[in-house]
């Protein structure tokens, strides 16, 4: 046991759904029993029900809409603003108070996500949260209902793990740590959410997880959840006899998931609408949106449900006679989404890149193509020598051998049998063996439930996947040179955090000097890779391709001068560390002295 923690608790973060799950590490035996929390919330106004899923929206009520009664939760009145299945009740009524993805917001660098300015375009009267706020309620909630059940053992004193996309960098991995450090939940380690699904599967596999996987194995893991598709590798080695999981690459992040197809969904409702002579307004198609998202999971999670009924909410004195009513089939979703989401493609065939408008509305990055099966064919053949170190031999597109699945998209057997039909296909073309497929877990629990057996895992039982950074991390370093008119000064990258650094570790000093800025506004350029694996902390790159590095959000900073002048340019060998947390944390070390200056990558108030 973990410093008198009782419970190893895994939470997945979700963009649409948030759970809670859980492991006794005073239990005795290799394999202890896990449970997922019942989570006692607002259904409706003035109906509290346990379910295991807490969904990842909150509600700005007005005043006078609902009663402080009709509020109350079993730990006391939850004010105006409402979380959960309530929030997406009333939502899905008045979609302008909707607050909604905050955890894509969260990862968005191109606005400030400790500002309130969600949800976006509601009126003046609406009360508005940040993403990171919005994030911190969730993880509220979920400890509110956790301390009512366990009031002897509160939550902020359990080994929590708490999940995020493997595409997160440093930044959004710091903004969803802080959000559980705002509820007071500091014995927190994070984790990638496609290892955590790796993690339930080899929890119910048992011991047969060896039987099921072979060295020389590639396991891809496919996420499609809510809000996003999230891509990654795992190899499949043998050290002194025993079978090790190693993850080897990670996809971009994705803003293509659930979300998309409830809105594609929207229109084709819409569409059939119109062709009856019945129009409608923006906000209306908002609250068919969120009706469709009802309708898709009952008709893809019931087999024999065949069609459900839609009523679209109207406004005004006749807004009974005005409500529009229709209904969504299991045909019109199956059409809709196996076709237009995961398309049968070439392996060659990549995600299509469109003119964009010069003026848009502010909004999250979302992919342009919405063919999942792009994304992954781009994905595959991006990362193809990914397991060379393992295995060698390059080739033009990675080759799978096992596949697991999670997300609650996947659930639906359609979508699930199109995937891997259209993987397949890829690898029969290549003369490979199909992919097996790796099943048994829940896809709509498994990433909280595998969390809370990574931190069993921390105890020392069980299999433990070898990860570390997903990416490399490289700084920008200024060339020096003459001022030419209209020339910028070349930007050099120095590698400051290898591909597959552990958490917890550090590198050392470069042996090579730099000039560092000390006591006046600066601002730091940082670049990740995904695909340059080989490049070692102090390599510097005067070169390279717009495919191999990603520029990520600059970090302004004023160093302190520490005795010296403003401006003062100190010669300095650069290092780096990493923390449990994926934070990572670049020191600039002087010639003389002993002080070190200590830039951490995470978003700052302008970032």
């Amino acid at each position: 046991m973990s410093d008198g923690a009782r419970y190893s608790v895994g939470i997945d973060l979700g963009t649409t759904n948030s759970v809670l799950s859980f492991v006794d590490l005073a239990a005795d035996g290799d394999s202890p029993e896990q449970q997922v929390l019942a989570i006692d919330q607002l259904t409706q106004p003035g109906v509290v029900e346990a379910r295991n899923q807490l969904p990842s929206f909150m509600y700005q009520a007005h005043a006078a809409e609902v009663s402080a009664t009709e509020l109350s939760l079993p730990w006391g009145q939850s004010g105006t603003q409402i979380v959960g299945y309530g929030a997406r009740y009333l939502g899905a009524k008045t979609p302008l108070r909707l607050v909604a993805s905050a955890k894509s917001w969260l990862c968005h660098g191109g606005v400030d996500r400790r500002s309130d300015f969600l949800p976006l375009d509601a009126p003046e009267e609406v009360v508005k949260t940040s993403p990171l706020a919005a994030s911190a309620a969730y993880l509220a909630h979920l400890q509110s209902a956790w301390n009512q059940r366990f009031p002897q053992h509160p939550l902020e004193q359990q080994d929590i793990t708490l999940t995020v996309p493997a595409s997160f960098d440093p930044a959004a991995r710091d903004l969803t740590a802080e959000a559980a450090r705002a509820v007071g939940l500091q014995r927190l380690t994070l984790l990638e959410e496609p290892q955590a699904a790796l993690y339930s599967w080899l929890k119910n596999s048992g011991d047969a997880w060896r039987e099921q996987v072979k060295v020389g194995d590639i396991v891809l893991v496919v996420d499609v959840g809510g809000g996003t598709t999230d891509l990654s590798l795992v190899a499949v080695t043998e050290e002194q006899g025993n079978l090790v999981l190693n993850r080897v690459a990670v996809g971009d992040h994705i803003l293509l998931g659930g979300d998309n197809m409830d809105l594609a969904l929207a229109y084709r409702v819409k569409a059939k609408l119109e062709a009856e002579g019945k129009s409608l307004q923006p906000w209306q198609l908002q609250a068919l949106t969120h009706g469709c998202r009802d309708a898709k999971e009952a008709l893809l999670g019931e087999a024999d449900v065949q069609s459900v009924p839609l009523v679209v909410p109207s406004r005004g004195s006749k807004m009974l006679g005005s409500t529009l009513r229709t209904e969504l089939t299991r045909e019109e979703v199956e059409q809709t989404l196996v076709d237009g989401f995961f398309p049968v493609t070439e392996v060659h065939q990549h995600p299509r890149q469109m003119p964009r408008g010069a003026l848009t509305r502010m909004g999250l990055p979302y992919a342009q193509d919405a063919g999942i099966t792009r994304h992954l064919a781009a994905f595959l053949c991006r990362q193809s020598n990914a397991a060379q170190d393992f295995f060698g031999s390059a080739q033009t597109f990675i080759k799978p051998t096992a596949i697991l699945l999670n997300g609650g998209v996947l659930k639906a057997p359609k979508l699930s049998q199109r995937l891997l039909s259209v993987i397949n296909g890829w690898l029969q073309q290549e003369g490979a063996e199909p992919a097996r497929l790796l099943d048994g877990a829940d896809l709509d629990l498994a990433v909280a439930s595998g969390a809370a057996y990574y931190g069993y895992v921390r105890q020392g039982h069980g299999v433990r996947i070898r990860g570390g950074l997903a990416s490399a991390y490289y700084v920008g370093i200024e060339s020096a040179m003459p001022a030419v008119p209209g020339m910028p000064p070349p930007i050099q990258a120095l590698c400051v955090a290898p591909f597959g650094m552990e958490e917890g570790t550090h590198t050392e000093p470069s042996s090579q000097e730099f000039g560092l800025v000390v006591g006046e506004p600066v601002y730091f350029s940082f670049f990740g890779s995904t695909v340059r694996r080989d490049d070692s902390a102090g390599v510097l790159l005067d070169h390279w391709n717009d495919s191999e590095l990603e520029e990520l959000p600059p970090i302004q900073a004023s160093l302190p001068v520490e005795g010296r002048q403003p401006g003062e340019v100190v010669a300095v060998r650069l290092a780096a560390r990493v923390s449990e947390l994926g934070t990572l944390c670049l020191e600039a070390i002087p010639r003389d002295g002993e002080q070190r200056w200590q830039v951490e990558f995470e978003v700052r108030d302008n970032a």
